[in-house]
């Protein structure tokens, strides 16, 4: 079930169904200093009005008088009076209005920000010192101080996987920012070969499904020649070449020692039984391939252009992971290259900075209040989540077999009204209605859930 197809609570939407600002919300934004509303949207969630908009940010905040740029920010406006979801995507922005679970759970407005450094959000100079966790904290802070003022409600800040890990770090550097944060699906990694992610592959799900994705691997590796003539299709068909990584073979081994963590990411036991077996036809071989990791959109030189950011971000702090290959030993023929550094055109100069994630995780372990995170039992990327104190009144929820599209609605009670009692709580809404929206969230997902597409899924 997609966030967009949840109606807002009871309660919330008899207060919040419609925009009863007394002065013209337009207006209002237009007084904001240093932001700049580009147009308005129709918006199709009933009350709410949808604006484009602009925020100048400094390029380093230790010196704001310095360098500026636009960050790009989008605003789905209910009431001034409801509370406020900060959405932090941690890549791009879309044109178009969206709604992540908690706005549509607790009835809220929403800003959805684009991360420093993606898209059109990048100063002139293209520094990329300029891009670190601190520095985009410090453009969540400036824009959380510009809309208090208008609006006054409580704040939550969200994100799902790359974006809830700079609502985590956004809240780290700025813990009164706002009362919650409610990460989806964020993992904290150990350094740039956190093995905790490999042993997670190779324990995950049934034996004979892992069996059978060793098998494939094998396979592909053992007749890459034959791989190949297909790999050369996709840049004509893509329009994207693989130089980045170095030529076609190089990707071509990449998206194999890929395809595990891949699959238990976005696929996992329902699929199983469409594994190939190692005899089938090299178009049969490649096709299961290109559909898991989707080969142009992860590693053609096109997208990999526009993810830069995220890929300097990791080789510089987030770390990344360590891929299950003790299979395929003697099939590499670039063992241990696949990090973040083979993934961009220029050198990173800059030392990864060892201790900074153990610095975040030990806060939220110890000090982080308010927050509520989900993962899925069999993403990989949980096996790197973040842990939390009760005594903090915070907590943690795992969607039993759950991948990378875990939420609240996918948790199975009493854990789901829990989730969601602590938000209503935290938000000052009416926590005796939370136990029927998650009777709603249940009925809904079982009508809504259906296969799983095939489509181009981003690594984090």
């Amino acid at each position: 079930m997609e966030p967009s197809q949840v109606e807002a609570p009871a309660r919330a939407v008899s207060a919040l169904e419609t925009v009863t600002d007394s002065e013209d919300i337009l207006t209002q934004l237009q007084s904001i200093p240093g932001l700049t509303v580009l147009d308005e949207r129709p918006s199709p969630y009933a009350g709410t009005r949808f604006f484009r908009m602009v925020f100048e940010q400094p390029a380093d905040h230790r010196r704001p008088l310095g360098e500026r740029f636009q960050l790009r920010v989008n605003l789905l406006h209910r009431s001034v009076d409801a509370p406020m979801v900060l959405s932090a995507g941690g890549y791009g922005l879309g044109d178009g209005p969206s709604r992540s679970e908690p706005t549509a759970l607790l009835g809220a407005n929403q800003l959805s920000l684009e991360h420093r450094f993606f898209g059109t959000s990048r100063p002139a100079s293209n520094d990329w010192k300029l891009l670190d966790i601190r520095q985009a904290a410090g453009d969540y802070h400036r824009i959380i101080e510009a809309f208090k003022p208008l609006y006054s409600g409580r704040w939550l800040t969200t994100g799902t996987s790359k974006g809830g890990m700079a609502a985590v770090y956004h809240r780290y550097f700025y813990p009164d920012d706002v009362d919650v944060t409610a990460p989806y699906v964020a993992p904290n990694s150990h350094g740039l070969d956190d093995g905790r992610y490999a042993r997670f592959v190779e324990q995950v799900g049934d034996a004979d499904c892992r069996a059978k994705l060793q098998a494939f691997q094998r396979a592909v590796l053992e007749r890459r020649d034959e791989m190949l003539p297909f790999m050369e299709a996709l840049v004509v068909s893509e329009g994207t070449g693989f130089e980045v990584l170095g030529g076609l073979d190089r990707t071509l081994e990449f998206s194999v020692v890929e395809l595990s963590f891949y699959f238990w990411q976005y696929y996992g036991a329902p699929v199983c039984a469409e594994v190939p077996a190692s005899d089938v036809s090299a178009a049969e071989l490649f096709g299961f391939l290109d559909g898991i990791v989707g080969i142009a959109f992860t590693y053609g030189d096109v997208w990999l252009d526009y993810y830069a950011a995220y890929y300097y971000q990791a080789a510089t702090e987030l770390g990344w992971t360590r891929f299950s290959t003790r299979h395929l030993h003697r099939l590499l023929r670039y063992p241990g290259e696949d990090e973040p550094r083979s993934y961009l055109p220029f050198p990173v100069r800059e030392r990864f900075d060892h201790g900074l994630m153990l610095r975040v995780e030990h806060w939220v372990r110890n000090h982080g209040e308010r927050m509520l995170f989900v993962y899925g039992e069999n993403d990989p990327w949980s096996s790197g989540a973040f842990s939390v104190r009760e005594r903090n009144d915070s907590f943690r929820y795992i969607v039993p077999e759950g991948e990378h599209g875990s939420r609240i609605s996918r948790l199975p009670e009493p854990e789901r009204t829990q989730a969601l009692e602590n938000l209503y709580r935290w938000m000052g809404l009416d926590v005796s209605a939370a136990g029927v929206r998650a009777r709603v969230l249940d009925a809904e997902a079982e009508r809504t859930e259906s296969g799983l597409e095939r489509e181009p899924r981003f690594r984090l």
